[in-house]
This record gives structure tokens, sequence and C-alpha cells, in this order.
């Protein structure tokens, strides 16, 4: 669920991105591949369109939970952004958690885990079914607390936002604020194949909840990332990449020969 406000900030992120191009020439890695970075702005593109055509799907679910709320927030108090932007954290920590090992809903996410380039541009590499994996589902407790669903559409998309600094190679570690948020550093292990980096480091903006749940892992100067999925998809073709893992999921359903196989193919861990 997407707020409009985002919008704004699009010239921004436009510029930051022409910023890393420019600072990457100096680096002794690869950091960008305009095959790759089209590629990811052409799923941005059809992920923007499904976004606003299925909107009416996660915003009519926010909107059912919040009619059986159990309290109504105001936001007027000084408690309710904080209250907010900690439940939406949570929340969100999770829905990414769950995206990694609940096939359902991987088949959205892989989407944004499939570029073998960490940059900026690899932020926009999105899903366009998210709709359909039901992510709304991990956030409609926030309508039954209370939140009006207007206000948890703009916490979410104020959380992504956040999220498409840290994707980039060029800033190191930043010291004290590790411990607390989420960095470009302990992004790079979320999106790393190897298998020591697999599953980590889920939060948005902070990285207090891997702390706490156990799913924290650090970057290591000796072990080298590389990034991409662990099965790579081998395909410039847009559609094969946001839809790839949609099809695996239907043909082990009709494959399948008992039921039990079927619900694994649905709500077993990726393969």
């Amino acid at each position: 669920m997407q707020h409009g406000l985002t919008y704004f900030f699009y010239p921004m992120l436009s510029i930051a991105i022409a910023i890393e191009i420019y600072f990457s020439k100096g680096s002794r890695k690869q950091l960008y591949s305009w095959q790759e970075s089209l590629i990811s702005l052409g799923i941005f593109l059809v992920h923007h369109l499904a976004q606003i055509l299925f909107m009416f799907v996660p915003s009519g679910m926010l909107f059912f939970a919040w009619q059986y709320r159990s309290y109504t927030v105001t936001m007027d108090d000084w408690w309710s952004i904080p209250f907010l932007f900690i439940s939406i954290e949570f929340c969100y920590y999770w829905y990414h958690r769950t995206a990694h090992k609940v096939r359902w809903l991987w088949a959205t996410h892989t989407v944004h885990h499939s570029s073998i380039y960490f940059n900026l541009s690899a932020a926009y590499r999105l899903g366009w079914t998210g709709w359909l994996s039901g992510n709304i589902l991990f956030f409609m407790p926030l309508a039954w607390l209370g939140f009006h669903p207007i206000f948890i559409g703009i916490g979410l998309s104020l959380n992504l936002l956040y999220q498409f600094w840290i994707h980039t190679e060029l800033i190191p570690k930043l010291g004290i604020l590790e411990w607390v948020f989420n960095t470009p550093s302990h992004h790079r292990v979320h999106h790393a194949a190897n298998h020591e980096y697999i599953d980590r480091n889920f939060g948005g903006v902070l990285i207090i909840f891997d702390r706490l749940f156990g799913t924290f892992a650090i970057e290591q100067p000796n072990q080298p990332i590389v990034y991409g999925l662990t099965h790579p998809l081998c395909s410039h073709n847009p559609f094969i990449i946001a839809l790839s893992e949609w099809q695996r999921i239907l043909r082990d359903i009709f494959t399948a020969k008992t039921w039990q196989d079927r619900f694994r193919a649905i709500l077993g861990a990726p393969v």
C-alpha cells in the first residue's frame, strides 16, 4: 500500500542515483549495469501500475479491519506517532521474515532479490503481486489497534522510502548507528546469496528486532558478498523475473500427488 506523498520524492531519488553512478566510476568493482538498471525501472513501472489497479485490495482490508478496532488513535497525543512507527516496524519485520520463509509471499518478494548488482536502482525492483500474496495481512492488526488506514499507508510509505538509501555499496559502516538502525552494511548482508548471510537482517528502519529475535548478522570484511538469488534466473525478461516463482508454484501444485504436497508448494519454504 503506497501513499501518494512518495511521488514528491521521485526527483530526489533520481538525483541520488545519478550521484551514485558518478562516484561508482572510481570503484574497482562494477557497481552498475545499464541493462540491469533499465530492467529494474521497467519492473518498477509495472509494479506502480499494479499498485494503482489493485489498491482496493489492501485498502479494503485495512478499512474492514478498522471497522472492528478496539480503540481509535487520534494521532493528537505525543505518543501516537512513535507508537505507530514502532508498531509498523514490528509488523514489517515479521512480514519481511515470513516473506523469506513462506513460498506464497516469496513469490512476490523474490523479485526484489533478483538483481546481481546492489545499488540504488535495485531498491525499486519490486514485485507486482503483493496484493495477491496478502502482504497487507501483517499490517491489519494496526487497524484493529485503532490506527486509521491512511496513517498506516503513510507510515509504510515512509518506511520504504527510508530503505531506498541503504541499497548501496558506496556507504561504509556507520559506527554507533549500526546498533539501532538498518544501514547499508546491514542491508548488504540481507541481499547476499552467501550461505553465511542467508535470511538475516529483516528490519526496515531499525535493526533492533533482528538483534532481539536472533536474525542479525554483521557484514564481515573477509567475506565478499555475492548478490542475487541462490538459484539465479539467468533471464533479463521482466515477466520471467516477476512471475517465474508463481509459475513454479502452479507447476508444483498440479504435479503434486497429495494434498499435503500441494499445501507445501504454497506455504512451505522456498526451494
